[in-house]
């Protein structure tokens, strides 16, 4: 059996053995990309249009080297520092990252003195009952 027979056996040129080789067409390729450029201002229309928003910055100004030593020294002050701590933490023009740190400072300071509270509270009541018991 002849392998050329297997190829274009309905060949309407009568050839065997050789491929059918079709002239290229323009329309059937530009067919697709003209079909493309007709539906492409459909699909810009759809996308909605976004203005650019000026750049706002919402970073302040950090806290600079000498406030933070002017801050350390109020600190020393005894009375002055609880009452400075307050007014970092909860005033509107103090800059965020310092008004951020003395109110963890304040939480801080809560939680030490409600432990120590209880340590005192613990520490006394097993001292009076140690006390108690000797006399009885």
């Amino acid at each position: 059996m002849d392998n050329n027979n297997l190829f274009n056996k309905d060949n309407p040129n009568g050839e065997q053995g050789q491929f059918q080789q079709q002239p290229y067409s323009q329309q059937t390729y530009q067919q697709p990309y003209q079909n493309f450029q007709q539906q492409q201002p459909m699909y810009q229309q759809q996308q909605p249009m976004y203005q650019q928003q000026p750049y706002q910055s919402d970073l302040e100004e950090p806290v600079s080297f000498g406030d933070w030593m002017i801050t350390m020294v109020i600190m020393l002050i005894p009375c002055v520092n609880i009452v400075m701590m307050f007014v970092w933490a909860f005033s509107s023009t103090t800059n965020k990252s310092k008004s951020n740190y003395f109110k963890a400072t304040l939480v801080w300071m809560l939680i030490t003195i409600v432990l120590s509270i209880l340590m005192v509270a613990i520490y006394g009541a097993s001292f009076a009952a140690a006390i108690g018991s000797t006399y009885y």
